[in-house]
């Protein structure tokens, strides 16, 4: 629950009755209950606005799936992507011609590179 143990339920519990005292803690319970319920009723509704007003090609839209770390997982990292990947050359590693010396020599200390007007 909201990411707290038993022992921090009780400690709020034990806080709650000590500040409203036992006449009052039923109705402050009752009453946050009821706004709880009226914030997820609010949170649901616009949810459903959002999705109505988006249109029918949005019909799967998921607003958490906005969260960056949910976004980069879903759309970067999904299993079709993985396999393109991984059929991919790795683009890091040099051509096969520049290592072998295929046309391509080392250039002595202080030498010019050779400039190809057409390359810019």
């Amino acid at each position: 629950m909201f990411g707290m143990g038993w022992a921090e339920v009780a400690v709020l519990v034990v806080i709650a009755l000590l500040v409203f005292g036992p006449e009052k803690l039923p109705k402050v319970a009752a009453q946050a209950g009821r706004q709880l319920r009226q914030i997820r009723r609010m949170a649901t509704s616009a949810r459903d606005d959002l999705r109505a007003g988006l249109g029918p090609e949005f019909a799967d839209f998921d607003p958490a799936d906005l969260n960056p770390k949910r976004f980069v997982r879903k759309h970067l990292l999904e299993d079709d992507d993985l396999r393109d990947l991984r059929d991919m050359p790795d683009l890091y590693d040099p051509p096969p011609a520049v290592t072998a010396g295929g046309g391509h020599e080392e250039l002595a200390y202080g030498e010019v590179p050779p400039y190809d007007p057409e390359a810019t």
